[in-house]
């Protein structure tokens, strides 16, 4: 039997929340919301390390970013472990990679070259990082000549990536990574066809957006919505062309996000942040010679390190023992499961630093509590099916304290587990011989 293709979409800080099918109505994507109904939706998928550079230093490695090193941005993946894309070239896939790469940590526009990407031989056209999506760039192939999209990249990039998919022979395997930048902030800049889509007025915010930043998160809200907008154009494109391809169902589909965005939630925005928001992502994955076209949702957790595991798994290719992520295949195949996901946040840098309540944390995710320790104890707990929106911190309340001292003790144990050391921030950039600023934790990068 042919073993099926790996197309694998991710967009860059598109929260859980923002999905018609998670209940924002407000959300025009009838694409998406299809694509949903015929999928395994988990309703629970965690980015562990909600941040650009971790999440795409564990998806290529099934690692944790206290394993991997790469635990802030623009810092290099450099592992010796079998990654993604090395798996899947072992077994004779074509792998390509289109869009947003950022873990080279060289530059965010300089050159990668073939030693540096991770497996990803057969087609490349990538640029390490940049957010203006209608002024930007790529280096294709082993070429180290800078080219330009020519228009908003997201569609550009979607178009590029359709046409390497209609020319391959449909004898051979191939492992398709489609990354975009949307929606991630500058909000305001999708097409201005999909802004005119929103009304700032008309929009609804979350019940723990604080009224005196409203204005302001409504305005980017229609941009940000405006941006999701855009890309649901875009997986029409990618699925219409699986179809007249004739390899839509034998091609595992999957369509998520590195992480989330706050969004005006609890007064804040970015990401890194250990709250709903800012952790949970949209996750799923359509395979009808698999799993029909008759969508279900599954409420047991991923966590980005069990990505990798769970596409090799599906594709019955060997998972490298390197690899720290849990194969989740049995739950999409049904078996639902109490398993919980690993929170950490090694560095508190970027936009979330110290001067902004940042705090170097770990903590463990459940179906319905969240429970984070600082360097001085036990910080937060909240029960997110009774208050979803958290904006009550039970920590070491009488009623929940059974439920506190199982999750510190899950907590401890995946600490030792990984060997992490909870340490403040500094530990950590000096054991792996980072320079940064001193002040904020951040290491510069250039352009």
């Amino acid at each position: 039997m042919k073993k099926p293709n790996v197309i694998y979409v991710f967009a860059d800080q598109w929260r859980a929340q923002d999905i018609n099918c998670a209940g924002n109505k407000q959300i025009i994507s009838p694409n998406i919301d299809k694509l949903a109904a015929e999928s395994i939706y988990f309703e629970h998928a965690v980015s562990s390390m909600p941040c650009c550079c971790p999440y795409r230093g564990t998806l290529m490695t099934g690692q944790y970013p206290v394993t991997h090193g790469v635990f802030i941005n623009d810092v290099p993946l450099v592992t010796e472990a079998e990654t993604l894309a090395d798996v899947f070239n072992t077994a004779g896939y074509q792998t390509a990679y289109v869009g947003k790469w950022h873990i080279d940590g060289q530059g965010r526009s300089n050159y990668i070259p073939p030693e540096r990407r991770h497996g990803f031989y057969d087609y490349w056209k990538v640029l390490e990082c940049t957010h203006d999506y209608n002024d930007s760039f790529y280096y294709e192939g082993d070429s180290d000549e800078k080219k330009e999209w020519p228009g908003y990249d997201a569609i550009e990039q979607t178009k590029d990536f359709i046409q390497y998919i209609e020319s391959l022979n449909n004898d051979q395997p191939f492992l398709g990574v489609l990354s975009w930048g949307p929606p991630h902030a500058p909000y305001l800049t999708a097409p201005q066809k999909y802004q005119d889509m929103y009304n700032a007025d008309d929009i609804i915010l979350r019940d723990n957006v604080p009224d005196h930043i409203a204005d302001d998160a409504r305005m980017n809200l229609a941009g940000y919505y405006a941006h999701i907008t855009a890309l649901d154009d875009c997986v029409a494109d990618l699925l219409a062309c699986l179809e007249k391809k004739g390899i839509a169902n034998n091609t595992i589909f999957v369509l998520t996000s590195d992480h989330g965005d706050m969004m005006g939630s609890h007064g804040q925005y970015k990401k890194q942040r250990p709250l709903a928001e800012s952790v949970r992502v949209p996750f799923m994955l359509r395979w009808p010679d698999k799993y029909g076209r008759e969508g279900r949702t599954v409420s047991s957790i991923i966590d980005s390190p069990d990505i990798m595991p769970t596409l090799l798994s599906l594709c019955d290719l060997p998972i490298p023992e390197t690899v720290q992520g849990c194969d989740r295949s049995t739950v999409l195949g049904g078996e639902e499961d109490d398993a919980v996901a690993f929170y950490n946040c090694l560095v508190p840098f970027g936009q979330w630093t110290r001067d902004m309540n940042g705090k170097e944390c770990r903590g463990i995710l459940s179906k319905r509590y969240t429970y984070v320790a600082d360097l001085e104890g036990p910080w937060l707990l909240y029960d997110n099916e009774t208050d979803p929106y958290q904006m009550t911190n039970l920590i070491n309340q009488e009623s929940v304290g059974d439920i506190q001292q199982k999750m510190d003790q899950q907590l401890r144990e995946k600490l030792i587990e990984l060997g992490d050391e909870f340490r403040e921030a500094e530990f950590h950039l000096d054991a792996w011989n980072y320079s940064y600023d001193k002040e904020t934790l951040t290491v510069p990068f250039t352009y």
